[in-house]
């Protein structure tokens, strides 16, 4: 006789548990306040930010993983670095960092990437993951109100077997976070809505600066932030330094407070 440890729960509970759970989740974001396409830093730190203050949150991300580069650094080496005044982000995340030069600092990548997914989750976001942005909903006047998305893996079949429709998705406000692809912002400019140049050559000194600028509301219902933003505008690219990610991402956060809070308000007004 062995010695029993754990409950007593077999194979059909633990399926029915995921696949209850799953699709309750999945109905209830049918509907969100903010889809984020892309789970990169920027991308996080949005999603932080907003479910801190309120909104229903989800984050598509096309691959198993969360963070992008955030996780490696540069050049396979799991270094991240950050410039002033970004190290106050790793600060509120609890990440250690070192100054390596006056301004720079330097944390490990998958200690700053862990905390900073956790703090979004504890934040209440929800992340759709193995999932693909593949087209955008749009209203009157080009107003964005949703994405359309399919599972990643069917972009490995064959295409003879590839019909397997997509679902939509709702939502207020739709935020372009998908890195230099630019995956929402290219799909409008296919679409002959909006014209993308395209991210520069690296400038670090100038790059970070003009990427925080730059965020912001590209359409009614659309803000791009971090590298999205560089493929957008033309701006240079910064290389393995992220604290323009996060700002972008909290200013990108701001941006959509503000909208949202006078949505809410026209809706009681109403």
């Amino acid at each position: 006789m062995h010695k029993k440890i754990f409950s007593d729960v077999g194979e059909k509970e633990v399926t029915r548990a995921i696949v209850n759970q799953f699709l309750e989740q999945f109905s209830e974001y049918a509907e969100s306040d903010v889809i984020i396409i892309g789970a990169g830093p920027s991308g996080l730190m949005a999603a932080r930010e907003l479910a801190n203050s309120g909104h229903k949150v989800l984050l598509v991300e096309r691959n198993n993983y969360l963070g992008g580069g955030f996780w490696i650094g540069g050049y396979l080496m799991n270094k991240v670095t950050v410039r002033a005044p970004a190290n106050k982000v790793l600060d509120e995340l609890g990440v250690p960092y070192k100054e390596t030069h006056p301004g720079l600092y330097v944390a490990d990548g998958p200690h700053a990437c862990s905390k900073l997914i956790a703090s979004s989750c504890d934040a209440g976001v929800k992340v759709a993951n193995m999932t693909v942005f593949e087209d955008i909903v749009l209203r009157e006047e080009n107003r964005v109100a949703g994405a359309v998305i399919n599972w990643t893996p069917i972009q490995a079949l064959p295409r003879q077997i590839t019909c397997v429709d997509p679902v939509a998705i709702e939502a207020k406000i739709v935020i372009d976070a998908s890195g230099h692809d630019a995956v929402v912002c290219k799909k409008l400019q296919e679409r002959g809505v909006i014209q993308t140049r395209g991210y520069g050559a690296m400038w670090v000194e100038r790059s970070e600066d003009l990427l925080v600028e730059h965020t912001g509301e590209v359409l009614p219902g659309l803000v791009v932030i971090g590298m999205a933003v560089s493929t957008m505008y033309g701006l240079p690219r910064m290389g393995p330094t992220f604290g323009a990610m996060l700002l972008s991402g909290r200013r990108g956060a701001e941006i959509i407070q503000e909208k949202l809070g006078s949505v809410l308000a026209e809706e009681k007004s109403s």
